[in-house]
């Protein structure tokens, strides 16, 4: 395995091992809180994994043993006026929302303190993994404010309405023997192996067709926002697209044959030379034009 680290952020360490990017929220001296700087570095260095063909997925997780992110930084919210409130909200949810949104897989590594918009990233993230020592929890009700970086919207959506307001009401943490039970993460482990898990996650995802987890992220994630109906026909026009792709039928051909399907190559040049410039037009006519996916196209 090939290890690369590019400390090209202020707050952020990041750091490659073959085609996992792994993102270390690095601010030990505030419990790994995040400011508006912050937010943007990992917005940047988010982007940044998406645009690179080389990169299949990313892990976020905290530089220190005790915080995944504290939460925001409270000294920054402190002096804010409504205008300058909302404007921070908006800004930390379209960090997350670029997350959720990634055509690639992201997965939190909480390793210790998740509190307020560090448990509101690692909502945002399509699976979390968690060290028996971890403690999530969205305390912003003590505060005088609410969850503001998705926390009011994700949270319900991942447990339910109704547990997702008794932790938001009560402001109360929450360990993970019991976020495990309920579904606010995915598995627990003993801290020294949570990274190794997560990444060992990571290359078990990025052994599968590239364009075929791209399309089932897209369809999970889009589908959660649309009706019932609307979310089956979703799925249809994303199967039909994949019906066009070497990558189906090298796959079945291999099962078929029983055999190891030959290496699927990643990366947007490659996928391009896969996937036609339109699909079908029978598909065309089933996929709805609301259901546009921000930065994961298929074509």
């Amino acid at each position: 395995m090939s290890t690369s680290t590019m400390p090209s952020y202020k707050n952020l360490l990041i750091e490659r091992r073959d085609a996992v990017t792994i993102l270390f929220v690095n601010r030990p001296t505030v419990m790994n809180a995040i400011n508006r700087e912050t937010l943007g570095e990992i917005h940047d260095a988010t982007r940044a994994f998406i645009a690179d063909p080389t990169q299949g997925a990313l892990i976020i997780t905290g530089s220190c043993e005790k915080a995944f992110i504290s939460g925001a930084d409270i000294n920054e919210l402190a002096p804010l006026g409504p205008a300058a409130a909302e404007d921070i909200s908006r800004f930390g949810q379209n960090v997350v929302d670029l997350l959720e949104r990634s055509p690639k897989p992201v997965i939190a590594a909480v390793n210790g303190y998740a509190f307020g918009g560090g448990c509101e990233l690692a909502l945002a993230c399509h699976m979390r993994l968690a060290s028996s020592n971890a403690v999530m929890g969205l305390p912003e009700v003590k505060l005088g404010i609410i969850p503001g970086y998705g926390g009011t919207q994700r949270l319900p959506r991942l447990v339910g309405p109704g547990r997702a307001l008794e932790l938001i009401l009560s402001a109360r943490n929450i360990k993970m023997e019991e976020a495990e039970r309920i579904g606010l993460v995915n598995r627990v482990v003993d801290q020294p192996q949570l990274l190794d898990e997560a990444i060992k996650l990571a290359q078990m995802i990025l052994k599968n067709g590239p364009l075929a987890v791209e399309a089932a992220l897209e369809c999970v994630v889009r589908g959660m926002q649309l009706p019932l109906d609307q979310g089956l026909r979703f799925e249809s026009g994303r199967f039909g697209i994949l019906a066009s792709s070497e990558d189906m039928h090298e796959g079945l051909n291999a099962f078929l044959e029983k055999r190891p399907a030959a290496c699927l190559e990643r990366g947007h040049a490659r996928r391009a030379q896969r996937i036609p410039r339109e699909a079908p037009r029978r598909v065309q006519a089933r996929l709805r034009p609301e259901t546009t996916w921000t930065y994961c196209t298929m074509t």
